[in-house]
């Protein structure tokens, strides 16, 4: 079999019909409507999606520039706290609506409604302004999932402070580089926090790098674990801030081009990128993301399922889930502590109905077994959707006949600021695997590595063709940077960096980075196709392919697995697999199982961390966003035999 029947067979899977009962003709009719707008003039699709806000000063331009150079809504002023909490805790139909119910990993729970939200939000808003924080100024969060990294944000996008959320695996080296580099005026941070069991000290950390982070003038702490930890003469205890502000601030308006936060990104680079999102445009694209891939309406509770570190949980949650008026379900903790059934614990007590993860969280169920799953059958369940990692065919197919509900696969990028293509939930067919098709308001095109376009079938770079609001707007102090690594090479371009394929049904397939591409004798192998074929063994749960270098072949696949029972025989029955299926030149070079794969925690598998493992025998690269450091001394033991 050669690359291109690989590839066929890889996006052959059936169209799978939307059944009756998840239909929503209203929403049809609604999304008919939007496409229309979109096929007349995205720019009038997101005049729609404006109308949608409250404005404190009207706009009078839809969009003007090209990709690289931008501008949405000139001449109005918004404020997204104001369309995320205000608005809806001043209609007295929604201020009693849970907003964010929350948990701890101990089991401690709280839940706020709009009405208690906005209160507090105001607090933190009126005790960060007397400490001097003013718009423009940068503000760190540097917290898990708690209710209070719902009001630091929002107490900022108060004030007109920027933003930067810290990841709370973070080490002391990360947080200081990131501060120093968003040159952060005050920080808000959790005492410790519960992870596995265990408390993580996240002040005893940001103490250690305040001094590599000059900028660095005020710490508010929340006390997490209740232990009332001592205060140095620039800290000061959050609920203590609440309580002295009561007055709170006042909204600020802004222009929708200004800088709204800024998210660091992780990778081989040494120098940490800050990519920048906007203030109007980040609130209505994630506003109609919400509303598309997921449509909560009055009742469901919307479990975001995913680290605030992760950018997803911003979209998701924070900004686009809260301007959409939803209630938010918020764990802390790790998903199978204490026991694999707090995924399904999460869901019973707090009745959540649409659910959204990694795929890795569904590999994680499935490991865990049918019996566990028949045990808790989440009745009020109706919707699983997915992101951050390709969803393979096999996880699809399990968690659609084990759960029984609709499960959207969806694709973006930190960059991107939302995800673009899926299939609108309650409205289109699904097929597994598949990131369906653009929503409105996105536009793309696949090309060959010399910008030509490619037709159906064919697989070649993604890129997209025309701006759109959640678009990153520049790398923090180095715009260059920002026009070289996203529109360098293909000019009036936004380079994903990602390989793709569309199928005859015009559906996406989006095949991972190009950079994990890799060239075997002469052939390129997208490693998801090998993967996606590794993955149908019936024992294994998880798989991961790197390419390593070869002195004959140029480059050759490895495949790391884990597997649910016995693992004897595995890696020669997977060898063979893929050679049946895909040909001799992608049969892994090696299989190796594991018991652990390295993850972030929001459960994306860190391959280049694995391929360091197999080429040097340690991670060299960055770590910082490595959940389980334990996971690479169980790699490498794998890896040695």
């Amino acid at each position: 079999m050669d690359d291109r029947d690989a590839l066929t067979t890889l996006i052959s899977a059936p169209r799978r019909p939307l059944e009756e009962r998840w239909r929503s003709p209203a929403r049809a009719a609604e999304l008919a409507d939007a496409r229309a707008r979109h096929d007349a003039d995205p720019d009038d699709y997101w005049a729609w999606v404006a109308e949608q806000h409250r404005w404190l000063t009207p706009w009078h331009t839809v969009r003007s520039g090209e990709l690289g150079d931008f501008r949405y809504f000139e001449g109005g002023r918004i404020n997204v706290a104001d369309n995320c909490v205000d608005r809806w805790a001043e209609d007295p139909a929604t201020a009693d609506r849970p907003a964010v119910v929350w948990e701890g990993e101990p089991g401690d729970t709280r839940t706020l409604t709009y009405a208690q939200l906005a209160d507090e939000v105001n607090r933190l808003a009126g005790g960060l302004r007397a400490l001097g924080i003013r718009q423009g100024d940068v503000v760190a969060v540097y917290m898990p999932n708690l209710v209070e990294a719902f009001t630091a944000i929002h107490a900022c996008n108060r004030i007109g402070a920027i933003y930067t959320v810290l990841f709370s695996g973070f080490g002391r080296d990360a947080v200081a580089s990131r501060l120093a580099a968003a040159r952060a005026k005050a920080v808000v941070v959790a005492d410790a926090i519960h992870r596995r069991g265990k408390a993580v000290r996240l002040l005893e950390t940001l103490r250690a790098a305040r001094s590599d982070a000059p900028t660095v003038e005020h710490v508010v702490v929340v006390d997490r674990t209740g232990n009332g930890v001592p205060l140095h003469a620039d800290e000061v205890g959050y609920a203590a801030l609440l309580a002295e502000h009561p007055e709170g601030a006042p909204i600020v308006a802004l222009d929708p081009n200004e800088a709204a936060f800024l998210i660091f990104t992780s990778g081989t680079e040494s120098r940490p990128k800050g990519v920048v999102h906007s203030v109007g445009g980040f609130l209505l694209g994630t506003w109609a993301n919400v509303h598309w891939q997921a449509g909560p309406v009055e009742g469901d509770v919307y479990w975001v399922a995913a680290d605030v570190g992760w950018l997803t949980f911003p979209i998701q949650a924070v900004i686009g889930g809260l301007a959409d008026g939803a209630t938010i379900a918020c764990y802390e903790g790790a998903l199978d502590t204490p026991s694999p059934s707090r995924f399904y614990d999460v869901c019973e007590r707090h009745g959540v109905t649409q659910v959204l993860c990694a795929p890795t969280v569904l590999r994680m169920l499935r490991k865990f077994g049918d019996d566990l799953a028949a045990s808790h059958p989440l009745p009020r369940l109706q919707l699983i959707t997915v992101q951050g990692e390709p969803l393979d065919g096999e996880t699809f197919t399990w968690t659609t006949e084990t759960f029984g509900v609709p499960v959207v696969n969806a694709y973006g990028q930190t960059e991107t600021g939302s995800t673009w293509t899926y299939p609108v939930t309650g409205v289109d067919d699904l097929k597994a695997g598949s990131t369906g098709t653009p929503v409105p308001g996105h536009a793309f095109a696949i090309v060959d590595d010399e910008g030509t376009e490619v037709p159906a079938g064919t697989k070649g770079n993604l890129v997209l063709t025309r701006p759109f609001p959640t678009l990153a707007r520049t790398v923090w102090d180095d715009h260059e940077r920002y026009l070289s690594t996203y529109f360098g090479r293909f000019p009036g371009r936004y380079a994903t960096n990602d390989e793709a394929v569309v199928d005859d049904d015009g559906h996406l397939w989006v095949l991972g980075r190009a950079d994990d591409v890799i060239n075997v004798a002469a052939h390129r192998l997208s490693t998801m196709e090998i993967e996606a074929v590794v993955g149908t063994h019936p024992k294994v749960v998880e798989a991961a392919v790197v390419g390593v270098p070869d002195a004959t072949k140029g480059t050759v696949p490895v495949a790391f697995v884990t597997v649910a029972g016995d693992a004897e025989g595995v890696a020669d029955e997977v060898r063979t697999l893929v050679g049946d299926t895909i040909g001799g030149l992608a049969r892994p070079d090696r299989v190796i199982v594991t018991p652990a794969m390295p993850k972030t925690r929001t459960g994306k598998i860190m391959r280049r961390l694995m391929r360091e493992i197999l080429l040097h025998g340690e991670a060299r690269s960055d770590t910082s966003a490595l959940e389980d450091p334990g996971s690479l001394k169980a790699l490498a033991a794998a890896v040695r035999g």
